[in-house]
């Protein structure tokens, strides 16, 4: 593949993982000024907690179908929660969701 300059590539399924919960991983992406995470969920799995959020936050549900505030969202989905939005999302299937955010403010020492 010829190199495009100011290109980052990565194959998804070949970055390290973290665990979140059982079930649930996490691969950090490059997204130079914004966080961008995958994050793998097994089926009947849940986010531990639920997920504050003082920015905007965007979802594009890959794979399977997520489940977040009574509803389903299939694969090819995009959701974006706005700031102080709260979310816990799930699935039933198992999910691939790529996750955009501005990183979280850090507190002031």
């Amino acid at each position: 593949m010829p190199e495009i300059p100011k290109l980052t590539h990565v194959v998804i399924d070949t970055v390290e993982t973290s665990d979140i919960a059982p079930g649930i991983v996490r691969r950090g992406l490059p997204g130079g000024a914004l966080a961008a995470r995958a994050f793998d969920f097994a089926p009947g799995t849940t986010w531990p907690e639920p997920d504050h959020h003082a920015t905007d936050e965007l979802i594009y549900v890959a794979e399977g179908e997520l489940l977040d505030n009574g509803q389903t969202f299939p694969a090819g989905s995009f959701l974006h929660y706005h700031p102080g939005s709260v979310h816990q999302p799930g699935t039933r299937t198992g999910t691939r969701i790529l996750v955009f955010s501005l990183p979280h403010p850090t507190p002031a020492t």
